[in-house]
């Protein structure tokens, strides 16, 4: 598939961020004009993360000091897909969230009951306010057995000093712990957050592209959920790396801003 072909076929493109639309503060390229290209095609553009550690709110703010969010843009988090999932699985349900205090305070708005005491199911997330006081309680109530769910896997969290322990860790840990893994994992590359977000914008899976530059979430994610894909090798992964895993993306380009080449 050319990559006029691309974008002919779809109506909304997924955004990875971090290594896809920008590089820390930086965009890629001249990304904003890339952007203002698709919405004037009259492409929906949604920024995905599998970070739920910031809220939908946080990225807005930071999409727009850089210049990169438009106001027919939406963002959608890991976290984002946890409230929904919640919603729609475990309505009424009293939820131990490992997790900051912002997303806290935006599952608690969702109308989301909040119980650190004798909750019904329990819900991993990207927590860099962890304390050994919160590990103790959630791997106390993983080893009561009760129903264990989380956002995100990755193992690690890119940051300008370094891979950090991402949500993915923190499993592998309470998996040592309480001998448990999650029972549904949301973000990508699973289905829920895929489901989701047809549900939310109503456009079939079909006529969805996600664009990323992991080939283990974001090239995984669109083969899980029927979407077309790009990989751009402007953050992870390289033509070379690539070969080391059974997904096969779309399109490859060199960063988003080929799209138009």
């Amino acid at each position: 598939m050319t990559a006029k072909q691309l974008r002919d076929a779809a109506e909304l493109f997924l955004l990875d961020l971090d290594g896809t639309v920008y590089l820390g503060e930086t965009p890629i390229g001249d990304m904003r004009r890339t952007l203002g290209r698709l919405r004037e095609a009259g492409k929906k553009l949604v920024f995905l993360t599998n970070n739920s550690s910031k809220t939908e709110e946080e990225y807005r703010a930071k999409l727009c000091r850089i210049g990169l969010m438009d106001g027919r843009d939406a963002v959608y988090t890991s976290g984002m897909a946890a409230i929904e999932f919640l919603q729609t699985h475990h309505a009424g349900k009293r939820v131990y969230l490992l997790g900051t205090r912002a997303l806290r305070a935006a599952f608690a708005a969702a109308g989301i009951w909040l119980d650190e005491d004798d909750p019904d199911v329990c819900m991993l997330a990207y927590d860099v306010e962890l304390t050994f006081e919160k590990i103790e309680k959630f791997n106390r109530f993983l080893a009561e057995g009760r129903p264990y769910f989380a956002t995100h896997p990755d193992d690690v969290c890119p940051t300008p000093y370094g891979s950090m322990p991402d949500a993915g860790s923190f499993m592998a840990m309470f998996e040592r712990s309480s001998g448990r893994l999650p029972s549904q994992i949301i973000g990508k590359p699973y289905t829920a957050m895929g489901e989701a977000i047809e549900r939310r914008f109503q456009v079939p899976r079909a006529h969805m592209c996600m664009v990323g530059d992991r080939m283990h979430t974001d090239i995984r994610f669109a083969n899980n959920n029927g979407m077309l894909s790009v990989l751009v090798l402007s953050g992870e992964t390289t033509r070379e790396s690539m070969k080391k895993f059974p997904d096969r993306p779309t399109l490859v380009l060199q960063d988003l801003n080929k799209i138009w080449e």
